[in-house]
């Protein structure tokens, strides 16, 4: 389960115990998912060089406590998701190097009296709680004072003792899920000073009297406090902007997965203190159960002048007041995507005298159907360079269209435009058209470095010279069969060019033109499963003059066909050789076996028919049919025998009149001669009565020898036929007249038996 780095992976394989065996080579041990209920002081003892241990979700419930003494190089330790009812100091006590450590989703109720962690002085995150976590002590965080990141899972936390975080100095990221105000209210007094980002989730901000305790946070120097999974309401959203207002050093606000109760008439006017740091405001997929009664906010416009980037993503969002966009003086960055703004709305939140300093604006995923309309209500955007209008629906386009006169970045991905115009503006440096139904590309745009055709439906290249500045091009997935020398000379100062995923026919001789002459530092150049090219001529990625194309590659007809007639005298051989050691006959052996095998070995007394089955060779039937037959079924009693002549059912298949024939008769009578050996179907009685009588060690098989045969002439694959021959008596053809009488009387006397 180890790698090369000796990272060794032992996850989800169902163990009970930590395996034996890990040496000081092993560096990182993943026994994550697994069923192991205690570790023991010998089970890490020897890897002394581990640097990553991943023990969650297991069923833990016992550590002993130096179970973790020989791991000083350790520096990441998950415990989480495991059922340790409490914490000791002293598991943690030899970790010098650990700098994260995961506890969560355990079924410890606090961390006990003094600090798990005061051994860690490198501890750089620390994640901790589960449901049933309910007290945190003073002296419990003794020993840390800095943390990149500080996770604590509190959502049943009722208990905490004042300055139980005031040991900790600093603390870039702190998330906390709780649920009790007061008990957030006392941690927040704890860290006024030593967070940079608070994350707060699942907590409820729904009675404006409990929001007198958040009072506290307005002192906080976070510069970035988010919001996850919160519920807001019409009378505590104005109170908590009031505290935010005051926070000294806060420059962003976040609201993730949030869900505001109410439609934005705020009850108390929020006064327009105009905080001087903050300058970021995330919006994500808040929901407003009825978005299309809200308010037109007009009560926060005083709050927007100094916000330099909003983000509103998947708000079902469908205006923005004209009043509020004229108020975002020093917005520089705008993001709007996912939402449900149509052209009449855009050319009303983008009026006259909004978004005065907006530099990138982002309405993708939205509603827009009508491209003029869309650029003719950005236009006085003066400062507008950035512009991602993707995954709308415009269809076609017009051939004149009115723009900001700076554009220089225009993402039209994904909008179902079937031709591009001299609508595109001229002024551009990147264009991205990916994802269209284009069939070419023959735009003037002067000023162009980059562009983007992905998945279109291009059979040719774009011409060079409307572009004569491009420096980067992306042509993958589309229907290029293979690239002139004229096309490539004319691309002569392009740095990059992406043509992979394309039906190129190509050649060694191609390739070493585009390496030798071409000029191009890369071109990117893959097929997919269908390719039909003779050779790739890069992988993705690869710097072209560093490639080098293998026999296979250059000459690959010539390959295929010497593997072809390898392939062909492996077969001969193969048939050869089979024929040689008799490999059909095994197989047919096999079957008959298995046929064999379905049926009882012996017959039911009711089912027997036959004294018995005569098997010979069809040169022998002059003898069998005129001589043995007449004298033993005319002897007194008669003996009854089956012929195959006579006896077999007709249509019914050979194989199948054998075997059944041999299974309802007493007895299996053998003519052996010289032509028994070479007859086909004798082989197949044989074959049959090989395994189904000879294996009984009975005397159901009879062997007549008709004429004197050697034992080596019969063939040696009838092992068990030589041995009976050559270990018991067989009755043999006499030619005299007089011992004739003798051969009768003895067979009779065989098939009675």
């Amino acid at each position: 389960s180890c790698d090369a780095s000796q990272n060794c992976n032992c996850s989800a394989m169902g163990l009970d115990f930590i395996p034996p065996g890990i040496t000081a080579k092993v560096t990182a041990l993943n026994l994550a998912h697994n069923r192991i209920k205690h570790i023991r002081s010998q089970d890490l003892q020897q890897a002394v060089n581990l640097r990553a241990l991943l023990l969650q979700s297991n069923e833990i419930s016992s550590i002993d406590e130096d179970s973790f003494w020989s791991l000083a190089k350790l520096e990441l330790l998950d415990l989480s998701n495991n059922s340790l009812a409490h914490l000791s100091p002293v598991w943690f006590g030899h970790l010098f190097s650990l700098q994260h450590l995961h506890l969560q989703g355990n079924s410890y109720r606090d961390l006990g009296e003094s600090s798990p962690f005061s051994s860690l002085r490198n501890l750089s995150s620390l994640h901790l709680g589960n449901p049933r976590f309910s007290a945190i002590r003073q002296g419990n965080f003794e020993g840390i004072e800095l943390l990149q990141k500080l996770w604590i899972d509190g959502s049943n936390l009722s208990q905490y003792e004042q300055g139980s975080l005031k040991s900790l100095k600093k603390i870039n990221h702190m998330i906390i899920n709780i649920r009790s105000i007061n008990v957030f209210s006392e941690i927040v007094r704890d860290i006024l000073h030593s967070v940079i980002w608070l994350e707060v989730r699942r907590i409820a901000f729904s009675i404006s009297a409990e929001m007198q305790a958040l009072r506290v946070m307005s002192l906080s120097f976070a510069k970035k406090i988010s919001f996850r999974h919160t519920l807001l309401t019409d009378t505590t959203v104005p109170e908590i902007a009031s505290i935010l207002e005051d926070m000294p050093k806060l420059v962003e606000l976040e609201l993730i997965d949030c869900r505001l109760l109410g439609t934005g008439r705020w009850e108390m006017q929020i006064q327009a203190k105009q905080s001087q740091t903050l300058r970021v405001f995330t919006i994500q997929k808040l929901s407003i159960e009825k978005f299309y009664l809200f308010t037109d906010l007009h009560s926060v416009e005083g709050l927007l002048s100094l916000f330099t980037r909003i983000t509103v993503q998947n708000t079902k969002v469908f205006l923005v007041p004209c009043r509020v966009s004229q108020h975002l003086l020093t917005l520089e960055y705008l993001d709007l995507s996912e939402n449900l703004l149509g052209d009449q709305s855009l050319e009303h939140s983008a009026c006259q005298g909004g978004w005065p300093s907006l530099q990138t604006l982002n309405l993708s995923q939205n509603s827009l159907s009508d491209l003029e309309m869309t650029g003719r209500s950005l236009s006085h955007l003066g400062n507008l360079i950035v512009l991602d209008i993707s995954q709308n629906n415009f269809g076609d386009i017009p051939d004149v269209c009115e723009w900001p006169k700076n554009l220089k970045y225009l993402n039209l991905s994904s909008t179902q435009i079937p031709k591009v115009t001299t609508c595109i503006p001229p002024t551009l440096e990147v264009l991205d058209v990916s994802a269209n139904n284009l069939k070419e590309f023959g735009l003037q745009l002067p000023f162009l470095k980059e562009l983007y055709l992905t998945k279109n439906q291009l059979k040719t290249l774009p011409g060079a010279a409307p572009t004569p500045n491009l420096v980067a091009l992306s042509v993958r997935r589309n229907k290029l069969n293979g690239f002139s020398k004229e096309e490539f000379e004319s691309f002569k100062s392009m740095e990059l060019l992406d043509a992979s995923d394309n039906n190129f026919i190509c050649s060694c001789e191609f390739l070493s033109f585009i390496q030798h002459e071409a000029g191009i530092a890369r071109v990117l150049v893959g097929w997919p499963d269908k390719y039909v090219c003779d050779s790739p001529l890069a992988v993705r990625g690869a710097q072209v003059g560093a490639v080098h194309l293998s026999l296979m590659e250059c000459h690959r007809s010539l390959v295929v066909s010497l593997i072809c007639v390898v392939v062909f005298l492996v077969i001969l051989l193969l048939v050869a050789v089979g024929y040689k050691y008799h490999v059909v006959w095994y197989l047919r052996m096999t079957w008959a076996w298995l046929q064999a095998k379905r049926k009882p070995k012996r017959a039911p007394p009711k089912d027997i028919c036959y004294d018995a089955f005569v098997s010979y060779s069809e040169n022998d039937s002059e003898w069998v049919e005129n001589t043995m037959v007449r004298e033993l079924e005319q002897a007194c009693p008669p003996f009854r025998l089956c012929l195959h002549k006579r006896d077999f059912v007709p249509g019914k298949w050979i194989v199948d009149n054998i075997i059944d024939s041999i299974e309802k008769s007493h007895k299996t009578l053998f003519v052996l001669s010289e032509h028994f050996v070479q007859s086909e179907w004798c082989k197949y009685e044989l074959d049959f009565s090989h395994f189904r009588l000879f294996d009984e060690n009975n005397d159901a098989a009879i062997l007549v020898l008709l004429e004197p045969i050697q034992s080596k002439a019969i063939p040696k694959r009838f092992c068990k036929l030589r041995k009976i021959m050559n270990s018991k008596t067989y009755l043999e053809w006499p030619l005299e007249e007089e011992q004739q009488q003798m051969f009768w009387f003895n067979l009779k006397i065989a098939l009675r038996s």
